[in-house]
């Protein structure tokens, strides 16, 4: 298969840009103009052309594109202007970005620029020309020849990175990028318009319904803190205070996030019930403006779905382009409505597949915790037994409160989770436990299971060193510790923590950071635990997602889920198929208890 570096050059100014508005509404605006494209087929010359719409298409029409690859830097971009405004499709899609997120993690700040810095390739050099606000007809010959020269360099710069990332590279790593690429480029869901505006018009009634309720004139009375204090004081309650963590300054306390907030809601006076009810429903403009989005998508054509390849440094997907789908709303009044919006094509279902308790089967197994393993192939009720050891009571007798409180401990408690924020968790599920009682679940865990502390145990030695530069063994032996260049996967990415070092934290005590866009995040045991195994979890689902591919296609993945498209009339059929590929192990995983769970409809809701 070829290789085809490929870069665009199109038409922006300080309004229509890419950091002004998303990629999808970016390309398929009508204001979108290609300037000129650079090509390079493997090792060949670069050629750049620029011309007319037609005149382009013409000229990249005489690749091979159906037996070639597109190379691109942020191909994302490169990918749906080929698609979307020249009806071109690759048989397959290499980006240096995203390869570079996985070789040196998101927070590297992963530019041409930067990357070919590192790697001494050359200079990237800037835009000779001022191109900004400039149509094709606005160039000179000269001018355009320069940033013809500036495109080239580009795609040369881009072919040697790739040639430098490339061998740190599985042939499965390479194809998810094409298929997570592919997701965006080439949409297949579609968005029903009408079930969409219905749900916009009960999102803002529901507004409008808590704001008569609590008797309030406009939604600015309730957005202001002055003025949401005075609506406080005239219902009788003093406005909570805290003291600014900025400015060191006593201000009001009135985030969602505040506790002495959060306690008001659940005030003796109605009346301040419903004005913090009102407060917080209007605040909430997540679920308005994502669905006002989604109409805005669908005047344009399909739902493009933008993931971020190896956004997290355990490998995971994250959302992008200003749109996440990685969480949904399910739950609520009106939960599930924007997954229903979501319809496969005329003549086609969605199929979705749920690896079921991915992380918590693969703690069991990679701590070598075999009664947990057993009782997981075995297809026992895992969350009824670990309610059993914590209530004392035979598994028969466990009611489905308790049950719950055992699911909660299997999911929470495998790395590390105390008792308050146990708690905590339940409580925001609605289950009321008391601290002592927490206490004694917390406990029935780490007794009923008790390797999976030691690898807590074992965690701490590995950071240690990885600090030191040491290798080390880690569980069952399907990582492998390799000093300071992190945890080695089996899908041959490491796991890494960038400058490891000890620091002191608040009460004197030495502990363990590491440097990420947040700044400085601390690591001990349990959570180095966490992140290996999502990063082992990961691993199984884009294998699961390879096999699935070679029927049906993939098209959007929420964290341990896989939805792809088939054919109405074989829908039994496909999801029969899909179960067996989510069910499946690779050889690396031999004696993983996997599962899975699947439904199909013709919105993405309905699965």
């Amino acid at each position: 298969m070829k290789i085809i570096t490929l870069d665009f050059e199109t038409y922006y100014d300080k309004v229509f840009s890419l950091s002004k508005i998303t990629t999808e509404e970016y390309i398929r605006s009508p204001e979108f103009e290609t300037i000129g494209v650079a090509v390079k087929v493997d090792n060949g010359d670069t050629k750049w052309f620029s011309g007319t719409h037609q005149e382009i298409k013409d000229f990249l029409d005489g690749y091979d594109w159906e037996n070639s690859a597109l190379l691109a830097h942020n191909a994302m971009f490169d990918a749906a202007i080929l698609s979307w405004r020249f009806d071109i499709k690759p048989r397959a899609i290499l980006d240096t970005l995203s390869m570079a997120r996985a070789v040196h993690g998101a927070d590297f700040g992963n530019s041409l620029a930067r990357l070919v810095a590192y790697y001494k390739l050359g200079e990237k050099g800037t835009e000779v020309v001022d191109a900004l606000g400039k149509r094709l007809c606005d160039f000179d010959a000269d001018s355009l020849a320069k940033y013809g020269g500036y495109c080239i360099n580009d795609v040369e710069l881009t072919y040697g990175l790739f040639h430098k990332l490339s061998p740190k590279f599985k042939l499965s790593e390479l194809q998810i990028i094409s298929l997570t690429i592919k997701m965006f480029s080439e949409p297949v869901l579609e968005l029903d318009q009408k079930l969409l505006e219905a749900h916009l018009l009960e999102v803002r009634y529901r507004k409008d319904l808590l704001l008569e309720e609590a008797g309030v004139e406009t939604r600015e009375d309730l957005m202001s803190n002055l003025k949401f204090a005075e609506l406080l004081k005239n219902a009788g309650v003093t406005p909570p205070m805290k003291i600014s963590p900025l400015t060191g300054k006593e201000t009001l306390a009135l985030a969602k996030s505040d506790e002495e907030f959060k306690a008001l809601a659940e005030h003796p006076s109605e009346k301040v019930q419903a004005l913090i009810a009102a407060r917080l429903g209007n605040k909430s403009t997540l679920e308005e403006t994502r669905t006002e989005r989604f109409l805005e998508i669908q005047k344009r054509g399909k739902l493009p779905i933008p993931l971020s390849y190896y956004a997290a440094h355990t490998g995971r997907w994250g959302g992008s382009d200003k749109i996440n789908l990685q969480n949904l709303p399910s739950r609520g009044a009106n939960g599930g409505k924007l997954k229903k919006a979501i319809i496969a094509p005329k003549g086609y279902v969605v199929i979705d597949s749920d690896s079921s308790q991915i992380e918590a089967r693969m703690l069991a197994w990679w701590a070598g915790q075999t009664d947990l393993v057993e009782a997981f192939d075995a297809k026992q009720d895992v969350y009824k037994i670990m309610a059993s050891s914590i209530y004392g009571k035979s598994v028969a007798e466990i009611s489905k409160e308790e049950r719950f409180v055992g699911k909660t401990t299997i999911l929470g408690a495998g790395y590390g989770m105390g008792a308050e924020k146990f708690q905590t968790q339940l409580k925001t599920f609605g289950t009321l436990l008391s601290l002592e009682d927490c206490s004694l679940a917390i406990g029935a865990y780490r007794n009923t299971y008790a390797r999976i502390p030691e690898l807590w145990t074992a965690g701490r030695h590995v950071i240690d060193a990885m600090a030191k530069g040491q290798t080390a063994t880690f569980g069952n032996g399907v990582v492998q510790v390799m000093g300071s260049r992190g945890i080695l996967l089996p899908n041959g990415m490491y796991q890494r923590y960038p400058n490891l070092r000890t620091m002191l934290n608040d009460e004197g005590r030495h502990q363990y950071v590491y440097d990420n866009r947040k700044g400085v995040t601390k690591i001990y045991g349990g959570k180095l635990v966490e992140n290996v195994c999502q990063a082992l979890a990961r691993c199984i689902i884009v294998e699961q997602m390879l096999r699935i591919a070679k029927k049906y296609r993939p098209v959007l993945t929420v964290h341990d889920a896989i939805a792809c498209v088939a054919p109405e009339q074989e829908a039994d059929e496909a999801m029969a198929y899909v179960m067996e590929c989510m069910s499946w192990t690779p050889d690396w995983a031999e004696g993983l208890p996997v599962a899975c769970e699947a439904g199909y409809g013709k919105s993405y809701g309905d699965c």
